[in-house]
C-alpha cells in the first residue's frame, strides 16, 4: 500500500515490475531486460538503464493495482534474500560509474557482513549463507557482468544525483536513526 507517498503525478527512479507500461523504443534502447536477473530487481536496472537513456520513469497515483507479493518467493526465503543481494551487486556495477562501483562494492563487502551477522543473531544462518553464495556468485560472473556493461555502449554512466528519484545521502540513517519508513520522507 502506497499510503499517500506519490499522490502526485512524478519522475521518480524506478517503477515496480508488478505493474509497468514501458514504450517499445525505450525498452529497446535500454537493452530489455537482463535474463541474468531472474526474478528479482530486473525492473530496477531496466528503470535506471531508461534514465540512462534519457528516458523518464514516472509514477501515475491515479491507477489502482493489485499485486501478491511474495508470490514468486516468500519474503523469508533465502533464495530470495540471494537474489536480492546477488542482482543488488549486479545492477550497481553495470550502471555506475567504473570507479564508484568499486568503492559500492568495497562498502558493500562490509555492509553485507553486518547482515550476515544480523541474520545469525536473528537465528536465521540460512540467509547468512545465502549472502556470501549472492558475493561467490557475483565474483564468480564479473566478466560476464562486465561485458555487459560494455554492450550499453550507447547509454552514458551517469552520476546518480543527475539521474530522477535518487537520493544521495545515507539511507541507513534516515531508516534507522531518523524512523522514515518511506522514501519520500528523506526528503524533509
Amino acid at each position: 500500500v502506497d499510503g499517500g507517498q506519490y499522490n502526485d503525478a512524478c519522475a521518480v527512479f524506478w517503477a515496480t515490475g508488478a505493474c509497468l507500461a514501458v514504450n517499445m523504443e525505450a525498452f529497446e534502447r535500454a537493452g530489455k531486460l537482463d535474463p541474468m536477473l531472474f526474478a528479482h530487481m530486473e525492473e530496477i536496472d531496466l528503470c535506471w538503464r531508461m534514465q540512462r537513456a534519457g528516458y523518464e520513469v514516472w509514477v501515475e497515483p491515479k491507477s489502482e493495482v493489485y499485486h501478491l507479493g511474495g508470490a514468486t518467493l516468500n519474503a523469508d526465503s533465502p533464495r530470495k534474500t540471494y537474489l536480492n543481494f546477488r542482482n543488488n551487486l549486479i545492477i550497481l556495477v553495470k550502471n555506475l560509474p567504473q570507479l564508484r562501483a568499486m568503492g559500492v562494492v568495497f562498502a558493500r563487502l562490509i555492509l553485507d557482513g553486518v547482515a550476515g551477522v544480523k541474520f545469525v543473531l536473528e537465528g536465521k544462518p540460512k540467509h547468512t549463507l545465502a549472502i556470501l553464495r549472492a558475493h561467490f556468485a557475483f565474483y564468480g560472473r564479473f566478466t560476464k557482468i562486465q561485458r555487459t556493461r560494455m554492450s550499453y555502449k550507447g547509454l552514458p554512466l551517469l552520476p546518480l544525483k543527475k539521474l530522477k528519484g535518487t537520493y544521495s545521502g545515507s539511507m541507513v540513517w534516515q531508516f534507522y536513526v531518523r524512523g522514515h519508513k518511506q522514501f519520500s520522507a528523506f526528503f524533509k
